[in-house]
């Protein structure tokens, strides 16, 4: 399950990269929680619904829901079905379903999710893609002179 450890003099951190994969999709995915206290450097993969109260440096890619609590911090992208974000999240979150952004919830970098809901207490700096499509569309630079606003 778990590819390597280390710990560095610095305090409790656990590098390691995981993977949940099955040959059968019938067996029952279980549920992770990364608790305050504890910080890991690596990607997350999971079947299962996914909990962080820590610290993740690192990616998330769940086909569950993802929920990262008030004191949870993530410095990584994130990938998933539904998520529920009360803490920190530097990087870009790609949800296919609802993405709820809640409590004091800190959040930079780009979204893309099938549905958004805000409380206003949220911080949120970087750019929303919504709906079943929600991908970054490019216009081509003679493009962007037709549509640029004169000085």
């Amino acid at each position: 399950m778990f590819n390597s450890k280390s710990k560095s003099d610095s305090g409790s951190v656990t590098s390691f990269s995981s993977s949940s994969s099955s040959s059968s999709s019938s067996s029952p995915a279980g549920n992770s929680l990364i608790g305050v206290g504890t910080t890991i450097k690596g990607d997350i993969v999971s079947n299962g619904d996914v909990r962080i109260d820590g610290i993740l440096k690192g990616n998330i890619t769940g086909s569950a829901k993802i929920l990262i609590g008030q004191d949870g911090l993530v410095e990584g992208d994130i990938e998933g079905q539904t998520a529920d974000i009360l803490g920190k999240v530097t990087g870009k979150l790609v949800i296919k379903e609802l993405l709820n952004l809640r409590g004091q919830a800190h959040i930079r970098g780009n979204i893309h999710a099938g549905k958004l809901q805000i409380e206003p207490t949220v911080t949120f700096n970087g750019q929303c893609h919504m709906g079943k499509e929600a991908s970054v569309v490019e216009l081509p630079k003679a493009e962007e002179a037709k549509h640029a606003i004169a000085k």
